[in-house]
C-alpha cells in the first residue's frame, strides 16, 4: 500500500484487508493513469481525505492493474467511487465532481449518529 496525498493506494492483494476490513467507511476510487478525470479527482480527495480522515478513509485502485477488484465490483468507467461500509458498497458515483458536491452526495456516509 502507498501514499499519494492522503490517499492510500490499495490493490487486488490487499483489498479485502485494507477496504472491506476497515473501521470505517472507505471511499474507493478506481482509477487509471491515463484518465484526466481521475487526475482532476485528486487533490479533491486528497483535501477531504485530511479533513474527514477520522470518519472516512479515502483509497485508490488502479483499474489496469487489478482486474478482479474491478470486475467484482462492476467497475465499467473510471473515475468511479465507491463507498464500502461494514465490507458493503453502499454507495456508486461516476466522474469527477468539486469538493462541495462530493460532501453533500457523502454526507449520510458522513453523519456521525450512523452507529
Amino acid at each position: 500500500m502507498t501514499y499519494a496525498e492522503g490517499v492510500a493506494e490499495v490493490t487486488d492483494a490487499d483489498f479485502d484487508t485494507e477496504v472491506l476490513g476497515a473501521g470505517v467507511p472507505v471511499l474507493v476510487k478506481f482509477t487509471a493513469r491515463w484518465c484526466g478525470p481521475c487526475r482532476q479527482l485528486k487533490p479533491v480527495l486528497g483535501a477531504l481525505a485530511a479533513e474527514e480522515g477520522e470518519r472516512l478513509r479515502i483509497v485508490e485502485i488502479d483499474v489496469d492493474h487489478n482486474p478482479l477488484t474491478t470486475v467484482k465490483y462492476g467497475v465499467l468507467a473510471t473515475p468511479t467511487l465507491m463507498v464500502f461500509d461494514r465490507g458493503e458498497p453502499v454507495k456508486s458515483m461516476v466522474g469527477a465532481r468539486p469538493k462541495r458536491r462530493l460532501l453533500e452526495e457523502l454526507a449520510d456516509v458522513l453523519e456521525p449518529s450512523r452507529a
